[in-house]
């Protein structure tokens, strides 16, 4: 492993004012990600500068609105009582992330950053309508969850910005959501995965949200098979249309981990039984 400079400021003045002095500088929260890249030497900085001790980065709070500062660990999330009951999906999807160790140290805003197309809190987030606060030394901007992703390991962020919250609207009480993965073994990254929720009234779909990983560049919305659910009455031939619109809506690639062709089906697999479970038909 190379040497670097490693600094631990306590406020954002301090980080703005480290990177200002650093240019080229790597922002490090809980490292999972980050120490594997500097271990196997995929990128080597100079100078590291740890969030860990900045006030007001980590923390939920519940009001009309809900807040995740970014550098909330997966391990609170999952323990979060009320946060728990308002997004159940967002619980399932952190609990599939790594070990215990790695979720008491991984964040939130962490798993977002690393902009892996197989990140799990993502899709919970992006079903969720999550939006993301980005902030510099100048000011902050909030955007929506799924405008962050660019490519792998790539996101919209600018020179200087951190991520330091994530803002989520309650869901309508009469919204459910679902999580699913498919990896080769426990703790695996996912070699699919799907998030969905739907929001029902009656036998017709006021909303839908669906989310594939693993199966493109980003974390990918199912635009085309939400269309298809909005203001429909769930059948199953719309279910089974719903399956064809999500495998022609991705492009997984074969790698170490799978072939693209079984990640086209998983996703179909998954897609269907998602729906399924949803609608108490499983």
């Amino acid at each position: 492993m190379n040497h670097f400079d490693y600094f631990k400021p306590q406020s954002l003045e301090e980080v703005w004012d480290l990177g200002k002095k650093f240019p080229g500088a790597q922002y490090i929260a809980g490292g999972t990600d980050l120490m594997v890249k500097i271990k196997n030497r995929t990128i080597m900085p100079q100078t590291l500068i740890s969030l860990r001790s900045v006030s007001g980065l980590p923390g939920i709070e519940i009001g009309e609105k809900v807040r995740i500062g970014a550098l909330t660990t997966i391990t609170d999330l999952i323990e979060h009582q009320e946060l728990g009951r308002i997004f159940p999906v967002l619980v399932q999807a952190a609990k599939r992330i790594g070990s215990p160790q790695i979720r008491n140290v991984g964040t939130v805003g962490g798993n977002l950053c690393n902009c892996s197309p197989c990140a799990d809190t993502a899709l919970a987030l992006l079903i969720l309508d999550a939006r993301v606060v980005l902030r510099n030394s100048r000011g902050s901007r909030e955007i929506a969850l799924e405008e962050f992703f660019i490519g792998p390991g790539e996101s919209c962020l600018r020179s200087g910005e951190l991520m330091t919250e994530i803002r989520l609207d309650k869901p309508a009480s009469k919204a459910r959501a679902i999580f699913m993965k498919k990896g080769r073994v426990k703790m695996d990254l996912a070699v699919a995965s799907v998030g969905v929720l739907l929001e029902m009234e009656g036998d017709t779909c006021k909303k839908a949200r669906f989310a594939a990983g693993s199966v493109a560049p980003v974390p990918l919305r199912l635009k085309k098979v939400e269309a298809l659910f909005k203001n429909a009455v769930i059948s199953k031939e719309i279910i089974q249309e719903a399956q064809k619109i999500a495998v022609n809506s991705i492009s997984p690639i074969s790698d170490i981990r799978s072939s693209a062709d079984y990640r086209h089906e998983i996703v179909g697999v998954y897609v269907k039984r998602a729906v399924e479970k949803l609608l108490g038909n499983e």
